[in-house]
């Protein structure tokens, strides 16, 4: 099968360089990029609207994974533009006839709903109400209420990626440094969080965009779609397969004992590793990666 084409926003951030490496070349496959260097990518601002159109001419699929960070944000960026850029892909998506795929967060959540207000109970899937609490979330919630509107209005298929951690793009293999303290839970454990490693990613986002040669046919997808492997680890258990030392401090009030996504949804689409979502796995992963990436 001819692969589709597929024009990838935000190539230049951290889950878009995993595509990068885990990828590789691929004629179907475009690059954009902000930043200057970047071998084999556009560079061009997503919001110029020219720009995108001319780049986005004859693709199959656009990934949108360019948006505006927590980081970004405490360095005095405007977190709505989510939303910004969000809307521009899907209007290249409705002027091409392209399907658009959208990152969202996992963080459009919150606490999930619980009556505990805890986040102890159930796997959160993507038809449940969102409690989003940091402004990040809100962003995120309300990007997803504006292109869902906006998709409906002009036509466009529309797949909300609502992404949990990435192995090495989260706050705890990515943002380990010596001294790195975790949350001590009244029971003595750590925080649990639904994970999913950087090949695994790669793997279901290239199924996801049409990119599996094996297939034969792209997936008719959701509008919400959870993306994680099973299960929700231990932070404290992944230090521990990664060999990261770490100090435990008792954990605030406000702290999420559990954020585990649903991945039902998912799985119906595609298989995912029995063993995708454990410490040794994520690992794994997480160091193939940043081997592959020196």
């Amino acid at each position: 099968m001819e692969m589709v084409r597929t024009l990838v926003l935000g190539a230049s951030g951290r889950l878009g360089g995993m595509l990068r490496v885990f990828w590789g070349v691929r004629p179907a496959v475009l690059w954009q990029s902000r930043r200057a260097g970047m071998p084999g990518a556009l560079r061009f601002d997503p919001l110029d609207r020219a720009a995108l159109l001319q780049a986005a001419r004859g693709m199959d699929t656009i990934l949108c994974l360019a948006g505006v960070t927590p980081a970004q944000a405490a360095r005095g960026a405007d977190l709505a533009g989510n939303s910004e850029l969000a809307i521009a892909a899907l209007r290249a998506g409705a002027d091409t006839g392209a399907r658009v795929l959208l990152a969202s967060s996992a963080a459009v959540y919150g606490h999930g709903g619980d009556d505990d207000g805890h986040g102890s109970g159930q796997a959160l899937d993507e038809d449940m109400l969102l409690t989003p609490q940091t402004a990040y979330g809100r962003a995120k919630a309300e990007m997803e209420g504006r292109t869902r509107d906006l998709a409906a209005r002009l036509g466009v298929p529309l797949c909300l990626l609502r992404i949990g951690n990435v192995a090495g793009a989260d706050v705890i293999l990515g943002g380990w440094r010596p001294g790195f303290v975790l949350d001590r839970l009244a029971d003595g454990t750590t925080p649990r969080r639904s994970y999913i490693g950087p090949a695994t990613f790669a793997a279901v986002m290239a199924g996801l965009c049409g990119l599996d040669a094996g297939r034969g046919r792209r997936l008719d997808l959701p509008q919400v779609l959870n993306i994680a492997a099973p299960g929700a680890p231990e932070m404290g258990a992944l230090l521990v397969a990664a060999g990261l030392p770490f100090a435990r401090r008792p954990a605030p009030a406000e702290v999420i004992p559990r954020v585990e996504l649903a991945t039902e949804r998912l799985e119906r689409l595609m298989s995912l590793a029995l063993d995708a979502g454990h410490p040794a796995t994520l690992v794994r992963e997480w160091r193939g990666w940043r081997r592959a990436a020196a």
